[in-house]
């Protein structure tokens, strides 16, 4: 059986759809693919969240991630919006989550630790809902 596609999205693409991707590549790669994506694209991921997600996690997302557009991705399975304020994009899929988080952009390294916490949890919950 191929692996469920899913696909962290947010408007910009730059924090907590970065975070979700990478978390979701390093906690559950056995259990699905991992994309994010936005209806926007940055010029880079947000320094706040590449500074402390290397810190807590060694991961280095600038060097295997970057800011996508929804069209830079393949058809997925499952769609996890960030929580976008305004209006969340559109992908077909077969399930969809809003997990309605705060962008932490702007706030101090609490609240970026603090969104990393509730992604890392989501992310494992996600993983057991879709090995069953």
């Amino acid at each position: 059986m191929n692996k469920p596609k899913v696909a962290f999205i947010c408007v910009h693409n730059s924090c907590r759809s970065q975070i979700a991707e990478a978390l979701g590549r390093r906690l559950a790669p056995d259990v699905f693919d991992s994309y994010s994506a936005g209806t926007e694209t940055k010029p880079q991921i947000n320094q706040d969240a590449v500074r402390l997600m290397k810190r807590i996690y060694g991961i280095d997302m600038e060097k295997t991630q970057y800011s996508k557009l929804l069209s830079d991705i393949p058809l997925v399975d499952v769609v996890i919006t960030m929580g976008c304020d305004v209006n969340c994009p559109f992908l077909p899929c077969s399930e969809k989550f809003d997990w309605g988080l705060e962008d932490p952009t702007g706030h101090g390294d609490e609240a970026f630790i603090e969104t990393i916490r509730i992604i890392q949890a989501k992310i494992l919950e996600l993983s057991k809902h879709l090995a069953q």
